[in-house]
């Protein structure tokens, strides 16, 4: 029988699992597909100019679009995680589904566990995507977008303006009938010789024709004048003549090539995002040799090559000057005893030396920069590659514990908190790339930044929902800073419809004036006006029972008066203070973290007052709770008895 009550309870649980898995994975697909959407417009958005007036065909832009999803998957992947556990979870909540699986006694991280596994392989499939997938779908896509940039535009001549698509050419066009293709009032200025031979062409109209073979176009002109100058016939001669010609049809070719033809995808080859990891790890430690060797090399020449000595110097004097200190001379002196041209000599050959090491250095800075700027983006690109995957699991354990906290389904709530974390999220990963891309972070530092921050916001977000924890109560954060700043609460207390036990008048006024007594005597022996002492303070001890005794009895009294049917007595207990019974003692409750917190002057001084403060305020409260006596015996005495 107990084997049988095991089978089945694995049975439920089987069931549960499949129930969550499937609430999940349909919400996972469409919130996949809507952030993919998303990034792909934000990234059509930035390349639209390439791909406008150029004529693409269908297939190649296609293709752009398939490239374009397969590089933005592992992006999206986060994004539509966080929000469909947000829903799922929130759904869960709004429809007291979570509530009942926590009442059958299974907490929230069983509940979670079928859906943990499912992500570490989504997890899984990322890195597969950004490691295989991804190196071949980036080079395939840039390949595509520097053959968009590299193609001439389609043939379209706009009315009224110049047209300077076609190279070496500026075309005018006041008129143009698009059903015939006719073009009226031409004007053409060609370039091709150079701006100062330019030929320009006006005639009455034309046509535009493109070749077979889409690579040169074919112009027809119909009554008009050439006009060309021949500058560079005549070089010497001030007055430049130039040529006119009137014509009734002319005909030229011009060349234009509108053909879509894709670059070589070998260019690509040195780029960090068309590399797997292996490859990625190879080049980062061929640079790192290549910098470490070039560095060396490069020392050496500072040290040794600009300070040699000609080789046309004689042996002799070569020795001499290798032997000599130049501490031992006075420059100087030496300079000022020259002569005027020997002066001049020396100084321009500094010169001409130190401008001569500039450049040199110059140009091998700018090697050894390139080389660093391409290690730091291998290097980037390959932490990338874990932090992406790693994002996935890390914004799961945000949103299913957030979506049980907040307990609203939809497209509401969950779609507003999943876009601000993922905002921030964005913001704390592109800044920790580009200091790391720009080496101003240590690269591994830059990128696992969002993660070092998010990773324990998860934590604790599933702490919390798993224990039930109030989180996102506004009540709780405002109660604790009241705590903080000490401001309290204030008593409402109203007169009670069904009373079931009179208060006891006849015992109240003995019970109030031993409370009363209590209360001066406590504030005598504390000496609570006194400033306390600052190193016996963070050695008391943290529990005031004689206070806690006088607050109980209080309570009990207020308790027991509330039940008065006299609105003077009720006014009047509504003047009792609410008593803070730990406030005026050591903050923590742990010794040794207020000795510590004493030994930090700052932070010690700032509890120090605090404490100070609360015990004049507690002092008050003594006087407050004997005037509130004496005037609710007045009460008892002349109108209840």
């Amino acid at each position: 029988m107990s084997s049988l009550h095991e089978t089945s309870k694995m049975l439920r649980i089987k069931k549960l699992d499949i129930f969550i898995l499937k609430s999940f994975c349909m919400l996972f697909m469409g919130t996949f597909f809507i952030c993919l959407f998303i990034f792909m417009m934000q990234f059509l958005w930035k390349y639209v100019d390439e791909m406008v007036g150029k004529g693409l065909e269908m297939s190649v832009l296609a293709q752009f679009f398939f490239y374009s999803a397969l590089t933005l998957v592992p992006a999206s992947l986060p994004l539509a995680i966080l929000l469909a556990a947000l829903i799922t979870f929130g759904n869960f909540g709004e429809r007291f589904e979570l509530l009942a699986m926590k009442a059958a006694g299974i907490s929230l991280l069983k509940i979670m566990r079928p859906l943990i596994v499912f992500i570490i392989f989504i997890c899984g499939v990322s890195f597969y995507f950004q490691n295989v997938i991804g190196p071949k779908a980036q080079t395939k896509l840039w390949t595509l977008l520097i053959s968009m940039k590299q193609k001439s535009p389609e043939l379209d001549i706009p009315e009224g303006v110049f047209y300077d698509e076609i190279d070496g050419y500026n075309l005018y066009v006041k008129h143009k009938n698009r059903k015939t293709g006719m073009l009226y009032d031409v004007l053409i200025y060609n370039f091709e010789k150079g701006f100062e031979n330019a030929q320009i062409i006006k005639s009455d109209s034309g046509r535009l024709e493109m070749t077979a073979d889409k690579q040169h176009l074919y112009l027809h002109l119909y009554s008009g004048e050439q006009f060309e100058n021949l500058k560079s016939q005549n070089m010497n001669q001030k007055n430049v003549p130039y040529r006119r010609e009137a014509f009734r049809e002319k005909h030229a070719i011009i060349e234009f090539n509108s053909d879509f033809n894709m670059v070589d995808a070998g260019i690509m080859s040195n780029q960090s995002n068309s590399k797997d990891m292996a490859m990625l790890q190879a080049g980062i430690d061929s640079m790192r040799v290549q910098n470490d060797s070039v560095g060396r090399v490069y020392f050496k020449e500072a040290m040794n090559g600009t300070y040699k000595i000609s080789a046309d110097l004689k042996k002799a004097d070569t020795l001499k000057i290798e032997q000599a200190h130049l501490g031992e001379y006075n420059v100087d002196s030496l300079f000022n005893v020259a002569t005027l041209s020997q002066k001049q000599k020396i100084i321009s050959t500094a010169v001409n030396r130190a401008e001569s090491a500039g450049s040199d250095w110059s140009v091998k800075s700018y090697s050894m920069s390139q080389t660093d700027t391409s290690l730091r983006r291998h290097m980037t690109s390959w932490h990338e590659k874990l932090t992406l995957s790693v994002a996935c699991l890390i914004f799961f354990f945000i949103g299913a514990p957030l979506g049980g906290i907040i307990r609203k389904g939809g497209l509401g709530m969950p779609v507003v908190v999943s876009v601000l974390i993922f905002i921030i999220y964005y913001i704390i990963n592109n800044t920790g790339y580009k200091m790391a891309r720009d080496g101003q972070w240590v690269v591994w530092m830059g990128m696992w930044t969002s993660t070092a921050i998010l990773a324990p916001l998860g934590a604790f977000l599933t702490y919390k929902s798993n224990n039930d924890s109030v989180v996102l109560n506004a009540d709780a954060y405002v109660s604790w800073f009241k705590k903080i700043v000490g401001i309290r609460s204030v008593r409402h207390l109203f007169r009670k419809e069904v009373i079931i036990h009179d208060p006891d008048y006849t015992h109240l006024p003995a019970d109030l004036q031993a409370l009363s007594a209590d209360c001066r005597a406590y504030a005598e022996r504390k000496a609570l006006k006194r400033a306390p002492n600052y190193f016996k303070l963070w050695m008391a001890d943290s529990i005031d029972e004689e206070i806690e005794d006088i607050n109980e009895r209080l309570e009990k009294l207020v308790e027991e008066m509330s039940n008065t049917k006299s609105v003077h007595l009720l006014n009047a207990l509504n003047n009792y203070p609410i008593i803070p019974v730990h406030a005026h003692l050591r903050p923590f409750r742990n010794c040794w973290l207020n000795m510590a917190c004493g030994l930090l002057v700052p932070i010690g001084l700032f509890f120090y007052f605090r404490i100070w403060a609360f015990r004049i305020r507690l002092n008050k409260d003594m006087e407050r709770i004997i005037k509130t006596n004496e005037d609710i015996q007045k009460i008892i005495e002349t109108n209840l008895k």
